[in-house]
């Protein structure tokens, strides 16, 4: 039987599923931090200590670097694969919400990529949203660092900025091997950035800029692959405000309202 592992990023104590051989959650960010009882991200080969700028990406460096498996996966403690027409309501058990270890073993053979499904801004761009809501020049330092060291990636780039949809919420699943090579081609990207952007200038939430970067990339790495690619619904494991995200959205559209805080 195939391994499959979905490591939960988590900054703090939060309701977790019971399968623990399936879900594996990562205390991301604990370099420094007291425990809270999960797999902490700061054991090995590991980049904790980025956490404040990589978000739930410095569980995924520990999952590339030391977790052993043929099947990985990224979700968040709030955001999970779900099963077909489940909706988030209060009370809601997170076991009876989202994916098993049969649901996963059954959609195997469909596809080589498990994704959340697309989510469509319609009237945007993916990189006008992202310059109208935060800072269109982290894109543009991207695409520089990808000219140079990923030559090849530069069209699909460019594609990808034009879309009006993408798979964002750094949720994926795939083969440990596809997900080697995506890790293999993204950090190294980050990492330049990371040394190109001054986050000193930045607050706590704008500094959290590559890990939104990196939402987008993973659809520039996606469109250069020959993977069949499947999109599964998700859940939110508590209550989203869809009327002030609407809101914030239109703000930055059209009267230049950077966001401020997460949702």
């Amino acid at each position: 039987m195939k391994t499959i592992k979905l490591i939960v990023a988590t900054h703090k104590s939060f309701v977790m599923p019971d399968d623990s051989n399936l879900y594996l959650p990562i205390h991301v960010g604990a370099q420094g931090k007291d425990s809270i009882g999960y797999r902490p991200d700061n054991t090995g080969d590991n980049i904790s200590e980025l956490n404040p700028y990589f978000c739930e990406l410095t569980g995924l460096y520990w999952a590339w670097k030391n977790l052993d498996c043929d099947y990985l996966g990224l979700v968040h403690y709030r955001r999970y694969f779900a099963k077909d027409g489940v909706r988030y309501k209060e009370g809601l058990d997170i076991n009876q919400a989202i994916l098993d270890q049969a649901d996963f073993e059954g959609l195997l053979d469909q596809a080589d990529v498990f994704v959340p499904k697309r989510r469509k801004y319609y009237i945007e761009t993916l990189y006008s949203h992202y310059d109208h809501t935060f800072d269109g020049g982290h894109l543009d330092e991207a695409r520089a660092i990808i000219e140079r060291i990923q030559p090849d990636y530069l069209a699909a780039f460019d594609r990808v900025m034009q879309q009006r949809s993408g798979y964002m919420f750094n949720m994926y699943l795939m083969s440990k091997e596809n997900s080697d090579a995506y890790c293999a081609w993204l950090f190294p990207i980050l990492e330049e950035l990371y040394q190109k952007i001054d986050t000193k200038t930045l607050s706590a939430f704008e500094a959290r800029l590559f890990g939104r970067v990196s939402e987008i990339l993973f659809n520039v790495w996606l469109d250069k692959q020959d993977l069949k690619v499947k999109e599964v619904p998700f859940i939110y494991m508590e209550k989203v405000n869809l009327f002030r995200k609407g809101l914030s959205f239109l703000q930055a559209k059209f009267f230049g309202k950077k966001y401020g805080a997460s949702f």
